[in-house]
């Protein structure tokens, strides 16, 4: 694993640092390695036993690599078959084992990270406790959950970008996402518009240099608090297209129906908030 530092302006990468990744701590002889190594996987709310599981191996060996006695073995076989039985006896955990299977594979369409994802089964598991499950689908609150902990950590996915990796309606997914937040009492941090800038740059595949122009402004409006009120993806895709437009480079030009199937706004979202801005003496946008 590497860690580089980037210069703010272009981009470019100025130093890059290897990580250690050596044990934290030290050890002198075998016993003192056994003590202080850890071993297994660590506990996670993403599970529906929190990692915290019996496992009987497969294996017809013993710990000594002897090969196990036949009447030993089948007696073997029914405690993994209890075993099994056992860890999903009640409904509230065939519940959890079902939404986070499903959980794992959101994680891998939408590129989620792990922070996220433990934040989603913690709201989810939150949600269960107050019964909010009841009488609803559990993608739609499993995808709520994954939506209010985007919007908690700060990253940029929209309801229609869930919605569609989660195949359910946005309809639905906005009602369960405003039932939960009012039930649990959530108070859900504004999307930062600058976050949103990257991702629709990104998709529409402008350079390094329109990105930095684009923030700039971004940083001039939240000064002059002109982004109150306003979608942030909208106002983002909007920036952009005025940086864009003020590029010297032809490439760079991009439409508004380009910048707006990027940030899955509509035209008019973007012409709107292209006006607005250009009223503005304060941001010396060039007309």
């Amino acid at each position: 694993m590497l860690r580089s530092t980037i210069c703010q302006k272009c981009g470019a990468i100025l130093e890059i640092n290897n990580i250690d990744q050596n044990h934290e701590w030290s050890a002198f002889n075998i016993e003192e390695f056994n003590d202080k190594a850890r071993t297994g996987t660590p506990s996670s709310l993403a599970r529906h036993d929190m990692g915290l599981f019996t496992v009987i191996g497969r294996t017809d060996k013993d710990a000594s690599g002897g090969k196990i006695d036949p009447i030993v073995r089948s007696t073997m076989e029914r405690l993994k078959t209890w075993d099994y039985r056992t860890q999903i006896h009640t409904p509230a955990a065939r519940n959890l084992r079902q939404a986070f299977s499903e959980l794992d594979v959101l994680k891998a369409k939408l590129g989620l990270s792990d922070a996220i994802i433990e934040k989603t089964a913690y709201i989810y598991r939150k949600a269960q406790e107050r019964r909010l499950v009841r009488g609803r689908t559990t993608s739609a609150i499993l995808a709520a959950s994954i939506y209010i902990a985007c919007r908690e950590i700060g990253m940029p996915r929209t309801l229609k970008d869930i919605s569609t990796v989660s195949n359910i309606k946005r309809k639905d997914l906005a009602r369960s996402y405003r039932f939960i937040v009012s039930k649990l009492e959530l108070k859900i941090p504004v999307l930062d518009p600058i976050k949103c800038i990257v991702r629709v740059a990104n998709k529409a595949n402008l350079s390094e240099i329109t990105k930095r122009k684009a923030i700039d402004l971004m940083y001039k409006i939240n000064e002059n608090e002109l982004a109150a009120g306003k979608d942030p993806m909208g106002l983002a895709a909007s920036v952009l297209y005025l940086s864009s437009m003020n590029n010297r480079d032809s490439n760079e030009h991009r439409t508004q129906s380009d910048l707006a199937a990027a940030a899955g706004v509509t035209e008019v979202t973007i012409r709107n908030r292209t006006q607005e801005l250009r009223k503005k003496s304060c941001l010396k946008i060039i007309r």
